[in-house]
């Protein structure tokens, strides 16, 4: 039997998708932490639950549209199939189950590490899934447990709030985000 595919999950509610998703991505492929990344977009982040989302297929296609061309990098719509809100745990359960030939490997802000014990069954995670974290803006931690990898990533000191307070008040985001979800904001009239 061959190996399995490692498999990286960058899982968010990519609301929108922005420049510093692909730049953390990019990252794990570049470094050779796996194979693939997977974007996974989630219907429901327990950690957001009164946020207000936009459309789950309307996220999906702006993920998968800015992804279409990079190579190692693909968006995934498999949480939407799953009960709501998304724990971590059951969706890793869920792609091992329906994925046995890939090993997948969760990818976390470090803002997120810093919180991990208060997942649910965070214990799990850590004794089935390999965790790699990413450095956040004033949070980076400096020692980590076996399995778990610190990202050399560049900081890019941009969130999907920001990104919509800035449509909301006109101003310009193509800096910011890929010009297919730049055109896609701007065709579907989003975050007005």
């Amino acid at each position: 039997m061959s190996e399995r595919i490692r498999t990286a999950l960058l899982g968010g509610t990519f609301n929108p998708l922005h420049n510093g998703h692909l730049t953390i991505a990019q990252s794990v492929l570049d470094q050779h932490l796996a194979d693939e990344v997977w974007m996974l977009i989630t219907p429901c982040n327990p950690w957001k639950t009164g946020q207000d989302l936009l459309d789950d297929r309307i996220r999906y296609d702006m993920v998968a549209s800015a992804v279409k061309d990079i190579p190692g990098i693909q968006a995934s719509d498999f949480e939407f199939s799953l009960p709501k809100p998304s724990y971590t745990a059951n969706t890793l359960r869920s792609l091992s189950a329906s994925y046995p030939d890939r090993e997948f490997i969760l990818t976390i802000g470090a803002d997120n590490w810093v919180k991990f014990d208060a997942w649910r069954e965070y214990d799990f995670i850590l004794r089935n899934y390999s965790i790699i974290v990413y450095p956040r803006q004033d949070c980076a931690p400096s020692t980590l447990p076996a399995g778990v990898t610190l990202l050399n990533c560049p900081l890019v000191n941009i969130s999907s709030t920001r990104i919509r307070q800035l449509v909301h008040q006109g101003q310009p985001i193509d800096k910011f985000v890929p010009a297919s979800v730049a055109r896609t904001i701007a065709d579907l009239q989003l975050y007005r």
